[in-house]
């Protein structure tokens, strides 16, 4: 019997290594409040300004070898390290933000290879979150709609009009856009996939066209099938209605 040959998926195994780089950030800020500062002073700032210097001695050891040569992907894990630890410290607040309005594909890899989800075209169903996770327009999706646990939703304008914005950026006016964008998300419970997020932050520079597409699409499809559901309840409630209203039958 010839022995079989264990195969790897490159998404997952990308996806697994983003994974690896954002959960060490988050249980850093969780443990060490000194790094959880250092990193949040690094928030919308270059990686050569003088206030990420203190950022270097945690990001450093961490970035991957492929990514050194680049300041580009470095500034995307920097972006990301800076976002984590500028969230709310129970890392699921509801706090209100005001509403204010921001200026303004798949993954990259540190490789510059872009990896990318299925297709989505007619019928097509969402990426695999196991391989590529869930994207920003998910997570704008999810606060425009009602949760158990929450306690304020985004208007259902503003998320469009945010995201709209972001779409439309160039590299630098993403890195000045996102952490704002993001910070309101946190801010309403809402999860951010930081792995993804970093997926997304490494590959703009040469698919931000992709990638915008796919965050609009995966808002407009996740808002699409909350409204379905709303509608199904409210049919199945109706015809509930409709059954208890019926005399009962006589023997």
């Amino acid at each position: 019997m010839t022995p079989q040959v264990a195969s790897t998926d490159p998404a997952s195994a990308r996806r697994q290594r983003l994974l690896d780089f954002t959960r060490w950030a988050e249980q850093l800020c969780r443990e060490d409040p000194g790094a959880r500062s250092a990193l949040r002073g690094g928030l919308r700032r270059g990686i050569n300004d003088r206030s990420a210097q203190r950022m270097h001695r945690f990001v450093a050891p961490r970035l991957p070898n492929s990514s050194l040569g680049s300041e580009s992907d470095q500034r995307a894990y920097y972006a990301v390290a800076s976002m984590i630890a500028a969230q709310p410290r129970s890392g699921s607040s509801a706090t209100v933000l005001s509403d204010e309005r921001e200026e303004g594909d798949g993954g990259g890899t540190a490789d510059g290879e872009l990896a990318v989800g299925p297709a989505a075209g007619a019928g097509a169903g969402p990426a695999d979150p196991q391989r590529y996770g869930t994207s920003l327009g998910a997570a704008f999706a999810a606060a425009v709609t009602d949760s158990p646990g929450r306690d304020k939703t985004m208007r259902e304008s503003g998320a469009e009009a945010r995201l709209n914005l972001l779409t439309r950026q160039s590299v630098d006016g993403l890195h000045r856009h996102l952490p704002s964008a993001v910070s309101y998300l946190r801010n309403l419970g809402v999860p951010v996939d930081w792995a993804r997020l970093l997926s997304d932050l490494l590959a703009w520079p040469g698919h931000s066209g992709r990638i915008s597409r796919r965050w609009l699409q995966d808002y407009y499809r996740q808002r699409s099938a909350d409204a379905r559901e709303r509608a199904d309840r409210a049919d199945a409630e109706e015809t509930a209605g409709d059954e208890s209203d019926q005399p009962a039958a006589r023997g």
